[in-house]
């Protein structure tokens, strides 16, 4: 494994632990306009310009409802790809657990909800950075994989199960559970694709030349 290989997964397990979040540009590549400039590959997001809008009101409309309907009795983490949303954390009763689902399907633009709260104390501080090391590590491993593109995977870890999202191939689902269970630490892989064929992998590949010539033309900064 070369320099820069090791030096970006350094920066991705790092970012995880301090974020519990996704991976810094903190080298090589910088995704300018939906595009990755400073290197060959132009990777882009592939949700609609949208869908990416929703899922970001998604997640603050149901954070803000949640807190406001339950307080600090629930610990709920939501995250939305492409409208659908997924739910994990802790909740007190079933009847909590049950009524979180309720509140985030009467969300402006949710598809669907996968409910995967479960009713037990909240984890300790050094849990959660356990989790969040391991979303980490497996961010690295997908960065590493050549065959995959990471930015298409959604990776979240609670209690050491591991829940991959994202708009992929069987082929590319396939894969990344394949690099999720074998990462050190992962108890059990949760998939929650939205499956497309290769022929539509292919066309979302396709970045029309004005898109590439827009991306190059515009500084590359940190």
């Amino acid at each position: 494994m070369n320099h820069g290989v090791l030096k970006r997964l350094a920066c991705t397990v790092g970012a995880a632990v301090l974020l519990s979040g996704a991976l810094t540009a903190c080298v090589g590549p910088l995704i300018v306009g939906g595009a990755m400039v400073g290197g060959s590959l132009l990777a882009v997001d592939r949700r609609t310009s949208g869908a990416q809008l929703d899922d970001e009101g998604i997640e603050l409309r149901a954070a803000n409802q949640i807190r406001s309907n339950f307080g600090t009795r629930v610990r709920v983490s939501v995250t939305s790809y492409n409208r659908q949303v997924l739910l994990t954390g802790e909740v007190p009763n079933l009847k909590d657990q049950q009524a979180v689902e309720q509140v985030v399907k009467q969300i402006n633009n949710v598809a669907s909800v996968v409910n995967e709260l479960s009713v037990i104390d909240t984890p300790s501080l050094m849990d959660r950075s356990a989790d969040a090391l391991l979303t980490g590590r497996i961010k690295a491993m997908l960065l590493n994989a050549g065959d995959l593109q990471s930015n298409a995977f959604k990776v979240v870890t609670e209690r050491s199960t591991t829940y991959l999202m994202g708009r992929v191939t069987q082929r590319e689902a396939d894969r990344a559970t394949e690099v999720a269970r074998a990462t050190p630490g992962v108890q059990k892989v949760v998939r929650i694709f939205e499956l497309i064929s290769e022929q539509e992998l292919n066309r979302l590949n396709t970045v029309p030349e004005g898109v590439k010539q827009q991306a190059a033309d515009k500084p590359v900064g940190i």
